[in-house]
């Protein structure tokens, strides 16, 4: 379908690759691999037409379409979140309003024996096929089934796109190329701003409605559960391998090892020959032979051994004073932003040594906790950290409180002790700052290469309690490997808000999950509590599946059991957990949900409120911004009411269904 042609590019007279050729099939899975700098989103940007190469050329059919999802893009503000998805159907919008303006002359033809008539009816029949050939009978039930498979709710639709923040923003632009159904997709760090829920539901989608697809990505579980196929960009070449990530990784490691062996004996060659020609280079009876060595020598194609593997550089705390047995107690907590509930009841304890995940969609409280506990915010409730306790922390800004006036290797040389400063430059070097780099001045660093320099610092220091948030946002798969083999060796208590399944997998063996206010405790592991959430979503998902007959049926029997208790109670269960408990799920459901747009509406109003009163105290006391805040005074306390009104209907439910 794409065909790949002797490829090649440079910068700044710096080959990046040469000599590239590969194909891409119409149903390939492919994961992009190759450590960071090798040219990834740049053949990513080529593929898509972005990016012209220095040489070589790229073939592709005429009408084979191409989606493209960078990992930074400009993203629109003055639309709403559904207008601005609806722009990826605007070919099918503009084919629809032809076949209007086509039927419409058709409607006032007479000749209906003319070539033009035919013509017409042909290029009717022609869009016609077109649209069908989509296979979208309902672009509104489309969007919005992608819109909240990618996390948002019902309510965002209607929002302005400026309301939201850069992450999102980014699922709208992921949600419109979906929803094109591009014959060739090409995502670069698609899973950097989902929560593990969309990103389940991104591989689903991917493996079961895209065409092909090149992906870049450095989380190992998601490419496994995509492609099916893996091309590794190395020292300038490309290695294609029709395996999926992880058996990939394999056999690249066999690769490397005979590409070693091979280098080994052509130096042990080099040198050989070298000493020949050095020990009888002034010998006149081996002057013929020495001569036939010197061209020898320059005949020799150096061999190139792909980047060393520096995952088996293992980091280790440094020690640190034996904590309490209890590092953390937590009970009764709640946190609300004015009468916004983040989440209440929050009740467990850590025990010295445990490590945990804190999972959950984007906004349900994980980070919120975790400035709980730092002492950061007020909250609510009995929060105790335990005796001897040393936090080490790494929040998502962590970046933002290195000195930027010293370089890298002094940030690091500042903090390390013992043995490991004689590794300061190995170290660097498996977190990407290796050679020259190490010299650079903290802030010319990008955001990410400042993320990664705060993680070293933060694995150099004695600690016994870690809090990690977010922590393999900027991270490759070498150096997630690196970090989550020191946190194994961690004998201290751990806490990690992640995404990323493959890094808790085999790392926690307890889940925290948050959302609709509560914190819930899962024992296991991150794909026990996985397995879990899928019954949960299934069961969902059947108890959404009633209908009226069902429900009339089921205030039958309710109806019939409190006029006959002498009914045999076996039989009366076995009848009510099917027809009753799905009419009660329904409704609870329902009542959950008005509860949750009521909130999210306080929410809303709370948020402006907060920046007009910002703008007051500031000395901003204009008629407009005076207006402004008597009017959303008086909506809050609208929306307040109907928040409370919404959850007393739903305690009064309960109290009915007597659950």
């Amino acid at each position: 379908m794409i065909s790949i042609n002797n490829l090649s590019v440079e910068f700044s007279a710096r080959p990046l690759f040469s000599d590239v050729s590969f194909v891409i099939n119409p149903t390939d899975k492919i994961a992009l691999v190759g450590k960071n700098g090798a040219g990834k989103s740049t053949m990513l940007k080529i593929l898509s037409g972005l990016q012209s190469p220095t040489s070589g050329n790229i073939s592709k059919p005429n009408d084979v379409t191409v989606g493209y999802l960078p990992q930074q893009m400009k993203l629109a503000d003055e639309t709403t979140i559904m207008e601005e998805t609806k722009k990826a159907f605007r070919h099918r919008f503009e084919m629809e309003e032809e076949l209007k303006r086509l039927n419409a002359e058709v409607e006032s033809f007479s000749d209906y024996e003319s070539e033009d008539y035919y013509r017409l009816l042909e290029k009717v029949q022609s869009i016609s096929d077109r649209i069908a050939m989509e296979g979208i009978s309902n672009v509104d039930a489309e969007i919005e089934k992608t819109l909240i498979g990618l996390g948002f709710e019902r309510n965002d639709f209607d929002r302005p796109t400026s309301e939201f923040s850069g992450g999102w923003r980014m699922r709208v632009e992921l949600a419109k190329i979906l929803l094109q159904n591009p014959d060739v997709l090409l995502l670069d760090e698609p899973t950097n701003h989902l929560d593990i829920e969309s990103i389940q539901w991104l591989e689903q989608f991917l493996q079961s409605k895209a065409k092909a697809v090149v992906l870049v990505s450095h989380d190992r579980a998601f490419l496994d559960n995509v492609t099916k196929r893996t091309i590794e960009i190395s020292c300038g070449k490309i290695y294609d391998y029709k395996v999926s990530y992880t058996s990939f990784v394999q056999l690249r490691k066999e690769r490397v090892e005979q590409q070693m062996r091979a280098y080994e004996n052509q130096q042990k060659l080099i040198a050989e020959t070298k000493d020949f020609i050095e020990r009888f280079r002034y010998k006149a009876t081996k002057a013929v032979q020495v001569q036939s060595r010197i061209k020898q020598l320059e005949k020799i194609v150096p061999i190139e051994v792909d980047e060393v593997d520096n995952s088996r550089l293992r980091l280790k705390f440094p020690p640190a004073p034996r904590s309490g047995d209890f590092p953390l107690i937590v009970e009764n907590l709640a946190k609300s932003y004015g009468d916004h509930l983040v989440f209440s009841d929050a009740e467990f304890t850590l025990r010295r040594g445990e490590k945990v995940a804190f999972v959950g969609k984007n906004g349900e409280g994980k980070s919120t906790l975790v400035k709980c506990i730092m002492g950061e915010i007020p909250f609510d409730g009995h929060l105790k950290i335990g005796h001897n306790v040393k936090i080490g922390y790494f929040a998502q800004n962590q970046a933002q409180m290195l000195d930027e006036n010293i370089t890298v290797f002094d940030t690091i040389d500042h903090v390390v002790t013992g043995d490991m400063r004689t590794k300061i430059r190995d170290i660097l070097g498996a977190f990407m700052f290796g050679g020259e780099s190490s010299d650079k001045k903290v802030k010319v660093l990008s955001g990410g290469e400042k993320t990664r320099l705060a993680m070293i610092k933060l694995l150099l220091e004695p600690v016994n309690f870690l809090i990690l948030d977010e922590p393999t946002n900027h991270l490759d798969m070498k150096t997630k490997d690196i970090l989550k083999d020191a946190i194994k060796d961690f004998d201290g208590t751990v806490i990690v808000v992640s995404h990323d399944r493959e890094f808790l997998d085999g790392l926690v063996e307890k889940v925290y999950e948050f959302g609709g206010g509560k914190v819930r405790e899962n024992l296991g592991g991150i794909y026990d509590f996985l397995r879990k959430k899928n019954l949960t979503n299934l069961a969902e998902l059947e108890r959404s599946n009633v209908t009226s007959s069902d429900i009339k049926e089921s205030r039958v029997i309710k109806t019939a059991d409190n006029l006959s208790p002498q009914i045999d109670q076996a039989s009366k269960s076995k009848t009510l957990s099917y027809a009753e408990q799905k009419e009660r799920e329904k409704v609870i459901k329902k009542a959950e949900k008005s509860i949750k747009i009521a909130e999210e509406e306080v929410t809303k109003l709370e948020t402006r409120l907060a920046e007009l009163e910002s703008k007051l105290s500031s000395g901003d006391a204009s008629q407009a911004v005076l207006n402004d805040y008597d009017k959303l005074t008086k909506d809050l306390e609208k929306a307040m009411n109907e928040w409370e009104n919404a959850q007393n209907d739903y305690d009064a439910l309960i109290e009915n269904l007597k659950i």
